[in-house]
Order: C-alpha cells, then sequence, then structure tokens
C-alpha cells in the first residue's frame, strides 16, 4: 500500500479530483471529518456561481455534514470570473484556514483551476468590470469575431494564438491591454513565483468504471431537466444573465439556452448535454493523467473501501 510521506513542517493540503459525477463531494467530505480540523474549499468552476443550482452539484448542507466548505455560491452569474482569480481568492482561504491551525481540502473537476493555484499565470491587474461590461456590449452589437480585430490591432500575437469567436480569452486580453497599456503577449511569459504551499498540494484521483461513470451521468442529466432545470435558465435569463456568459455556458445550461432560443429540441438538448458531459468526464481524465504526482483512487468517492483506502495512504 502506498504511503504519503511528507517531511515538510506543516501539514499536507489534500486535493480531492477526478470527473464529474464521480463522488468528490462525498469523500472529500468524509476525509475532512476523518482528519477532524479540515476545511473544504470549492474547485470546480461552476459551483462559485449564484443561482445556478441545478446541474452543479453544489453539495446541500445535509451533504456538507457540518464541515465548512468556501468559494461555494458567491460570484454573480453575470461576472466571468477567470481561473486567476479563483487561484488568488483560494489562496487566501489556504492562509486562512491554515492560520487557524486546520487542513485545507481542495474538492472539485476544474483541473485548470489547481494548476493555476499551484503555478500561478503573470501577476495580471483586477479585473475591471465596467471595462469588461463597454467590452461585452461590443461584442453584442458587433460579434465576436469584431473584438478579436480589436485584438489584432493592439496585439497581434495575442491574436494569433486564438480563434476569432473565443470571446472570453479574446476579451481578457483586450482588458490587459486597457488596464495596463501592456500587451498580453509581452507580459504573459512572466510567471510569477508558486505560493509557499504549492509543494505541499497531493492530489487524490477518482478514478471509476467508465460504463458506471457514463451511466450515472446520463441519469444525472435527466434528473436535472425533471427537476426544473429548464424553468431555472429561464428565471436566470429573464433576470438579466446573458447567454454568453460562462454561468450559462455551462454543461446543461448552454444546451437549454439554445432550446429557448429554438435552435433545438427539448429531446435534443438533453441528449446534447449527456453527450458534452461524458466527453467533459474524458477530457477531465485526460488532463489529471497528465499531471505529475497525481495518486489515484479506482473506484467512487462514496465507496467505503475507496475512503478506507486513502485514509491507510495518509501519513498523519
Amino acid at each position: 500500500m502506498l504511503s504519503v510521506v511528507t517531511n515538510l513542517s506543516k501539514k499536507p493540503i489534500y486535493s480531492i479530483v477526478g470527473p464529474t459525477a464521480s463522488g468528490k463531494t462525498e469523500i472529500g467530505v468524509a476525509l475532512a471529518l476523518f482528519l477532524g480540523n479540515a476545511e473544504i474549499i470549492n474547485c470546480d468552476s461552476v459551483q462559485i456561481y449564484q443561482g445556478i443550482e441545478i446541474a452543479t452539484a453544489k453539495p446541500s448542507a445535509e451533504e456538507k455534514r457540518g464541515v465548512p466548505h468556501h468559494l461555494i455560491d458567491y460570484v454573480s452569474p453575470n461576472v466571468n470570473y477567470t481561473a486567476t482569480d479563483w487561484a488568488n481568492d483560494a489562496a487566501e482561504k489556504i492562509r486562512e484556514i491554515e492560520a487557524c491551525g486546520n487542513i485545507p481540502i481542495l474538492v472539485g473537476g476544474t483541473g485548470f483551476y489547481l494548476r493555476t493555484l499551484k503555478n500561478p499565470f503573470f501577476d495580471s491587474p483586477k479585473t475591471d468590470e465596467n471595462l469588461r461590461e463597454r467590452i461585452r456590449k461590443i461584442k453584442e452589437r458587433k460579434g465576436a469575431e469584431h473584438l478579436h480585430k480589436m485584438l489584432h490591432k493592439v496585439d497581434r500575437k495575442s491574436a494569433e494564438k486564438l480563434f476569432p469567436r473565443d470571446y472570453v480569452r479574446t476579451s481578457r486580453a483586450l482588458e490587459v491591454y486597457f488596464q495596463t497599456g501592456k500587451r498580453l503577449s509581452d507580459i504573459q511569459p512572466n510567471r510569477i513565483d508558486p505560493p509557499e504551499f504549492a509543494a505541499r498540494i497531493q492530489i487524490f484521483a477518482l478514478n471509476p468504471s467508465r460504463e458506471m461513470l457514463y451511466r450515472k451521468i446520463n441519469e444525472r442529466a435527466e434528473l436535472h431537466f425533471m427537476q426544473g432545470l429548464v424553468e431555472e435558465v429561464k428565471l436566470l435569463r429573464e433576470s438579466g444573465v446573458k447567454d454568453d456568459t460562462n454561468a450559462l455556458g455551462a454543461h446543461g445550461y448552454r444546451r437549454v439556452c439554445e432550446y429557448l432560443r429554438g435552435e433545438r429540441t427539448l429531446e435534443s438538448a438533453i441528449e446534447q448535454t449527456k453527450q458534452d458531459v461524458r466527453n467533459y468526464a474524458k477530457r477531465q481524465m485526460t488532463w489529471f493523467r497528465r499531471e505529475e504526482g497525481v495518486i489515484w483512487l479506482e473506484g467512487f468517492g462514496n465507496d467505503g473501501k475507496i475512503q478506507t483506502e486513502l485514509w491507510k495512504m495518509l501519513k498523519i
């Protein structure tokens, strides 16, 4: 049996990752209870948004089992929150939790978030929401391709790396230029040093049976639609949330928006959502297999045997 060993004076920071629907919440909470003095930091790029509920698998109060959770349900769905934004907020939470003598546990399947935390990008300026809204309005009037042309004029290297319709990345590159007067392509290579705690993050990845995982994904997608996903999206749109935000671009929500715009049938939206999430789960597994130092747990997170296996790996 593999044991996790650390000679560092500070305790490890644990990270539970894996594909969607693999039981990360269950094993993350169980780990926190096993440790006795742990708090969970969400590492999922959809659970951060307020009002985005049904298709996000946000843990309920019952599922949290009294364990403190952070960075869930705290960002407006109209804000295109970035990986760097999350990394900055997560780093602050890690320091706060450790200052109280507790152990942070990062739980979620957004590998890009975790990688950005461990290996930060350049020290980018804080998002200027007014500037972001101005850029978004240009996109609404003239399209994403027009923004790409704007970027090509001020930062040709960045523009050439992006698809003309890649609104999110194009918008961010324009924001950096207009806020700093510097081209993203010039400052992007200048990464800042990893935070002190980066070397203490120990990653455990769930690897359930693909057949069982895909079956669970399909069943969960159908359940989300039965629970009122379409109605939730209608209310979000009526409240002013735009279809092109990161929040409504999430799996399930994107296809419902297409249905509400008359671009596909409801049945098509359900089936395409299933396919989208299965494809996403596959990409997640590919991502985590490329990460260094990942320790694999061969099953679902709600399996008591898998949880016991993890406990035995911990050198506490």
